[in-house]
């Protein structure tokens, strides 16, 4: 944002310099007029550089077990929580199938690096005056193998 103002700040000056030396202008009017062309410019050419928060990482992901969370916490909150360590692809908090309450746990998905740093931070954390247990999820397929040897 800073850096956008600097820029159309740059180009204001330097179209009101032209218009003052070529165009036969007031400085003032010069000047107003270079704002407006860099705004135009601003607002019509798309930049690459910034991401959006909405699209999902595309590298590799891991899937976090969040055990003893405090029953009124949100998926917002959670998400912002973890994504101090990396970018967060999902948060899914389990709710009572007959209540519709939450019960405490949930899982997050997130960049493979960001959740190995937010297991070693934020395992034993206390979060909302509970105290947090993050582990790797283990998938569905593992458990279903374990039940099929027992």
């Amino acid at each position: 944002m800073q850096k956008s103002f600097v820029i159309v700040l740059i180009a204001a000056l330097l179209g009101a310099f032209v218009f003052s030396q070529f165009g036969g202008a007031s400085s003032s009017v010069a000047f107003i007029a270079g704002v407006v062309v860099a705004t135009l410019i601003f607002t019509f050419v798309p930049t690459n550089s910034a991401k959006s928060a909405d699209e999902p990482y595309v590298g590799p992901t891991m899937t976090l077990y969040v055990g003893n969370l405090p029953y009124r916490v949100h998926e917002g909150e959670v998400k912002a929580l973890f994504g101090e360590y990396g970018p967060v692809n999902s948060v899914r908090l389990v709710r009572d199938r007959k209540t519709g309450r939450r019960k405490g746990f949930g899982f997050v998905e997130m960049s493979e690096t960001g959740a190995q740093k937010a297991m070693t931070k934020l395992n034993d954390y206390s979060f909302q005056e509970r105290t947090l247990k993050v582990r790797e999820a283990k998938s569905q397929e593992s458990d279903s193998d374990n039940s099929q040897n027992s």
